[in-house]
């Protein structure tokens, strides 16, 4: 007689709780990155600002993988005459700022007069200027790798938060800087917003010889919103309009060359880059949801790369969205982890009841998902969803032309899941960060560094996800009204110190904010964690 799945469940969650980042020989499809179809990186949605309910433009990324988590602000500087400005290589697995463990001085190039403020994560993404960048990798073409050229994708962002105040800036500058220099690294894709638009830009190298690079941006209409998660998506590029399309020299004629297209067929890029069609269940989760009289299917050869969204999305509908598990969804990978509980009813008769397990979420791992399917074969069918616990942290950032620089964008930042994790409000004009956001919590568990303030709840409450999402939705809801609904009067307030010429005290008001919400986000958790344990004390 096999063992019940509740009891199965029970004992292997408890078990993997001990490991939570066990190092387990999983199916070569949960670990291979080039597999068909497979990618399990980061996500990015954009929204147009006539596609937002405050008319805000959107970016915002998950770094998902055991990148760095430290963060800081990097403050503006100016440079003396023949300056040279460093390219790194390696520092996306560093412990501090400080640390050069294993990264390499690839290069350098000309430095410039003067740079601006930005904030420099793993992918730095938004400088005091309100130009705001994020990223997802693309598993494209091998071939198309040219590690003679001198820059990675994470370089060409920094560079740019230094160097421009628009998006379009942004695109030029990092498209003629990979093609001048050559473009390292596999495929990348980054969503670049500014207060009036946002872009996505899709860039690989351009294969063996002389380093450069193939690229191309396309603009997200106005009232549309974008979503990239890995996979290649621009296709039909139009050469004949600037106002949606930038791309490289000689394009064409590269791809040709390298025989990724005959000259005849519709341009479209994610054939020339990628390897399969260009989206999977992220995009189409995502498309469909917001869009769902255009009636997507899963089997069309391509999805539109943009959709007018039946409705307008406030920052709060995004941060939903990176929440998403597709719970009560047909890819709920959880919907067929059914139980029978006994209770009694009102009037003391016992009665029995099918509800979903307790020990059962949309984040198990390959090897409770193999266990469960050994029991009973086809029982969890896995998909990759939006939020992961192997994210390092995420943003969803704002641009508001209508505010001053040092409040007008807003990354709301948060470390560890999406799904569990509160959003942290730092600002274009934010200058400092608590000690422990300097402090990268991958390496090795480390009190002092912020993301584990979250991820011991995070994972405790994943133990009984029932019981433990009665604590750790509530408080993310909290915290999220908060913030949202703090951040009127702060916003105020900056207006009139910047009218009053007080513009250093307009930064050190955001700053101060900064600092005190996410203390008070910390403690929260920390309480949290303090109450789970409480909760499972006896045993899981």
């Amino acid at each position: 007689m096999k063992p019940s799945l509740r009891f199965i469940s029970a004992a292997v969650t408890a078990l993997l709780m001990s490991l939570p980042f066990a190092a387990y020989s999983q199916p070569e499809k949960d670990i291979d990155p080039d597999g068909p179809g497979y990618a399990e990186n980061c996500t990015s949605i954009m929204v147009g600002r006539l596609a937002s309910t405050d008319g805000s433009v959107m970016t915002s990324h998950t770094c998902d993988g055991r990148y760095r988590t430290w963060l800081e602000v990097v403050p503006a500087m100016t440079f003396a005459r023949d300056t040279v400005h460093p390219v790194y290589w390696g520092t996306m697995q560093t412990e501090e700022a400080w640390d050069m463990t294993n990264v390499t001085r690839k290069g350098e190039i000309p430095e410039v007069k003067s740079t601006y403020a930005y904030l420099n994560t793993a992918y730095p993404c938004l400088n005091e200027k309100q130009l705001a960048i994020g990223e997802t990798t693309i598993y494209g073409k091998r071939e198309l790798i040219n590690q003679d050229g001198l820059f990675l994708i994470e370089e060409l962002e920094r560079i740019a938060l230094q160097r421009c105040t628009t998006a379009r800036q942004a695109i030029a500058l990092i498209g003629s800087l990979a093609e001048q220099y050559g473009y390292g690294d596999m495929a990348e894709c980054i969503t670049i917003a500014d207060p009036k638009e946002v872009w996505q830009l899709e860039i690989a190298g351009s294969g063996p010889g002389k380093p450069s690079a193939m690229w191309v941006a396309q603009r997200i209409p106005d009232d549309h919103i974008g979503i990239a998660a890995n996979i290649p998506r621009i296709s039909d590029v139009n050469f004949k309009d600037p106002d949606h399309f930038m791309t490289s020299a000689d394009l064409r004629k590269k791809a040709k060359d390298l025989g990724y297209w005959d000259g005849k067929e519709p341009f479209k890029f994610y054939k020339v880059i990628g390897t399969g069609k260009p989206y999977a269940i992220r995009e189409f989760f995502v498309l469909n949801t917001l869009a769902p009289e255009l009636k997507l299917t899963m089997e069309m050869e391509e999805l539109p790369f943009s959709v007018k969204p039946v409705k307008k999305l406030s920052v709060s509908d995004v941060m939903a969205l990176f929440r998403e598990t597709y719970e009560g969804t047909p890819y709920d990978m959880t919907k067929n982890l059914m139980i029978t509980v006994r209770k009694k009813d009102e009037a003391g008769n016992e009665i029995t009841e099918s509800v979903k397990s307790p020990a059962m979420n949309n984040w198990m791992n390959a090897d409770l998902r193999t266990l469960v399917n050994e029991l009973k074969p086809g029982t969890i069918e896995r998909q990759r969803t939006i939020a992961i616990t192997g994210c390092s942290y995420s943003h969803v950032i704002q641009c508001r032309g209508w505010l001053p620089e040092e409040v007008g964008a807003v990354a709301w930042f948060s470390f560890d899941n999406p799904g569990q994790s509160p959003r942290i409000p730092i600002f274009s004009g934010t200058m400092e960060l608590p000690e422990s956001f300097r402090i990268c919590g991958q390496h090795r568990y480390r009190d002092d560094a912020a993301i584990w303030s979250f991820r011991e709840a995070n994972r405790l409450s994943t133990v009984n996800w029932e019981r433990g999402r009665k604590l750790i939705e509530p408080a993310v809801a909290d915290m999220e009204q908060k913030a949202l609904s703090e951040l009127p009067a702060l916003e105020e307030r900056v207006k009139k110190l910047v009218s009053d010429g007080k513009n250093a005290e307009a930064k050190k008001a955001v700053t101060e904010y900064t600092d005190a919400f996410a203390h008070g986000a910390m403690n929260r958790w920390q309480e949290m964690k303090r109450e789970l344990w409480q909760m499972f004390g006896r045993g899981f």
